[in-house]
């Protein structure tokens, strides 16, 4: 086992934070102090950061008001630059993907519990390790746990062309899906999505009648919806016998669906859904487990981490005003540091 004791020689970092709720405006390139990490922890130096629409809404205040500087960003890949007490299976200067449960990912450094830290496979490359830590295993439990997708199966992914959609559709692949349909919100990302993997690619308006069509009247097996509001609804209705829809996400910010639970037992159908922050604390060794499958699958090459856009950190804004306007494509990572 390689321990270290941080000691801050530089004392503050860069960061982008905000300490109000807003629009892009208040993310702020600020000086901090540099996190120093606990028993349990490791100290991560940040080479990339991924995007995710759940920082819009921490910057929106949807998890509640900002209390000082907060630094937004769920995950984050780089290199271990200390280890604090009782954890072993590290050393510093190590390449490693994390999962950031405490936000943290647009900065030079983060502290993270060793159990969200993944050693990287010398063939995976720190900028698509960026956007991994989240998305990743969450297009696995939403898949793979939540679905329970199997062979066969017909399934529907919305917002097909997202950082997630394009995971969800190999991983479903790998895992028998026999017939793989996505929609897009915006006409302009079929022609994207369709290169991930989709048997069908469908503009969102008006779906659900094409979906049908598609199906010749049966629907499909399994539904995994980010969007919510009208969409889920919908799509509840496309469920064949047996059929699973799974809510992991609510991109739409539409009043909450109320099920028709009559509905659901007379058509045998399955309404669940799937959260990775809730899965982080109440069970890190699945988030662990989800994670190193397809870390696995990666280096096997059954997957591919498909990385968009790199953009620099400093244009972290820029990339927010396109979440906010639901125009970004594919994953986005920040590049905050060569390493």
């Amino acid at each position: 086992m390689e321990t270290s004791t941080w000691k801050q020689l530089e004392a503050i970092m860069e960061a982008y934070a905000l300490d109000t709720n807003g629009g892009p405006e208040v993310l702020r390139r600020v000086t901090i102090a540099d996190p120093v990490p606990g028993a349990g922890e490791v100290l991560v130096r940040i080479a990339y950061a991924g995007v995710n629409y759940a920082e819009a809404e921490h910057r929106r205040g949807v998890f509640g008001p900002a209390e000082g500087w907060e630094v937004p960003g769920l995950e984050a890949s780089g290199q271990i630059a200390a280890i604090g007490s009782g954890v072993e299976g590290f050393r510093i200067g190590q390449p490693v993907a994390a999962y950031l449960p405490r936000f943290g990912g647009y900065a030079e450094l983060v502290a993270v519990a060793a159990p969200f830290v993944l050693p990287l496979p010398q063939q995976f490359d720190l900028t698509a390790a960026g956007g991994f830590g989240c998305v990743a295993p969450t297009a696995y439990g939403v898949v793979s746990a939540a679905a329970r997708v199997s062979a066969g199966d017909t399934v529907l992914i919305h917002a097909a062309a997202g950082g997630v959609g394009s995971l969800a559709v190999q991983i479903a692949r790998a895992l028998g899906a026999s017939r793989l349909i996505g929609t897009v919100g915006d006409p302009a990302k079929v022609s994207y999505a369709q290169r991930l993997g989709y048997d069908l690619v469908l503009p969102r308006a008006g779906f659900a009648a094409e979906v049908l069509d598609a199906t010749g009247g049966r629907g499909v097996d399994v539904v995994l919806d980010p969007v919510g509001g009208p969409v889920r609804e919908e799509s509840l209705t496309l469920l064949a016998p047996f059929g699973r829809l799974v809510a992991f996400g609510d991109a739409a910010a539409a009043p909450d669906v109320e099920l028709p639970m009559l509905s659901l037992w007379k058509n045998n159908r399955t309404a669940g859904g799937y959260n990775i922050g809730d899965l982080a604390r109440r069970a890190p060794e699945l988030w662990r487990a989800h994670a190193l499958t397809v870390l696995d699958l990666v280096a096997k090459g059954v997957v591919r981490i498909d990385v968009a856009e790199v953009v620099p950190w400093d244009r972290v804004r820029d990339v927010h005003k396109r979440l906010d306007a639901g125009s970004t494509t594919g994953k986005i990572v920040l590049h905050v540091a060569d390493l």
